[in-house]
């Protein structure tokens, strides 16, 4: 069996980063995706165009070529083929991590297709395939989304976006101006003070206009086939309702980072237990990568301010390295 110097647990902006410092270091390697390429980009929005520029999201030395100054969905995907291909890294999609075991200096991981081992592993799972549920009774629903595809489907349907950050005031405009009948719940006082300046007074004036129905301090309580159940200060009301749009946010896989052996911290942000300086974890030779460093905060981590995790994670094993040549 063909022993990698690095194994790369997860297919996104971050595991393709880390694949391409594997590259450029010389160091041999496999990049393990459990959906598809990019996965969470593919699963964002149709029509999204990111929050940074296009300069921000560059990797691997390479262009990124958008028509706009903030690229699209549509033009991410096509960026990171092309890396993938023109790096000819070495990916395996739709291939799932079922177990990591240590033994001898060496790592083995059993997939859902395979077993490989590798000398160090990285972890760069992000957070967006986990979405924060509201474990309340009828989330299970098949009008229950957690990720927003195209607003078109929700013309004419009563719609209940849950969130009060750029994803829930975003959904909310587009269902609205493509013909939903759009409400709110927002668990605060306001709309959160983070949300994009070019979102927040459109949304504020459709939410004053009585375009979209805006209830604040209000928590889903349940959710019904024709109906949703809502507490606020003043009770508790049902209203009509299609689709439920639950923008609640996103966190790391905590289970499979347990699964694999990584400890997280208990308090606060449930941070994976790291050197902030290796990015190495408790487990010797295993690191992580990208977004998922940020536990649950979410808004601290993005794929532009964590550009240089690979870098990082390179160098680090590369001094692994020259120690246990100095060793032996």
């Amino acid at each position: 069996m063909q022993v990698f110097d690095l194994i790369i647990i997860g297919g996104g902006p971050t595991g393709i980063n880390c694949g391409i410092a594997a590259t450029q270091h010389r160091l041999s390697h496999l990049i393990l995706e459990k959906g598809l390429l990019v996965n969470s980009i593919y699963n964002f929005p149709t029509n999204m165009t990111f929050f940074s520029t296009s300069k921000l999201l560059e990797i691997g030395n390479t262009p990124f070529i958008s028509h706009g100054d903030k690229p699209t969905r549509k033009e991410a995907l096509e960026y990171y083929r092309r890396l993938v291909e023109s790096y000819q890294l070495n990916i395996q999609c739709y291939e799932s991590v079922e177990s990591l075991q240590s033994e001898n200096g060496l790592y083995t991981i059993k997939t859902s297709k395979n077993t490989y081992q590798a000398r160090q592993i990285v972890v760069a799972t992000g957070f967006y395939d986990t979405p924060r549920y509201l474990n309340v009774p009828g989330e299970d629903l098949p009008k229950v989304k957690h990720y927003f595809d195209d607003p078109h489907p929700y013309f004419g349907q009563k719609v209940l976006v849950i969130g009060a950050r750029n994803s829930a005031c975003d959904v909310a405009l587009e269902t609205y101006y493509k013909g939903a009948d759009v409400s709110m719940a927002i668990r605060g006082a306001a709309l959160h003070e983070g949300v994009k300046y070019w979102i927040l007074p459109n949304v504020e004036n459709r939410i004053k206009e009585g375009s979209i129905k805006a209830w604040f301090n209000t928590q889903v309580v349940e959710i019904l086939p024709n109906e949703v159940v809502l507490e606020g200060p003043d009770g508790r009301f049902r209203i009509e309702n299609d689709y439920v749009l639950a923008m609640t946010g996103y966190q790391p896989n905590f289970p499979f980072l347990q699964k694999l052996g990584i400890e997280i911290e208990t308090e606060g942000d449930c941070l994976p237990v790291h050197n902030p300086e290796t990015l190495e974890t408790n487990l010797p030779g295993v690191y992580i990568a990208g977004v998922v460093c940020g536990g649950k905060r979410i808004n601290k981590l993005f794929i532009e301010n964590t550009r240089d995790h690979a870098e990082t994670i390179m160098w680090s094993i590369k001094k692994r390295q020259k120690l246990r040549t100095h060793v032996c």
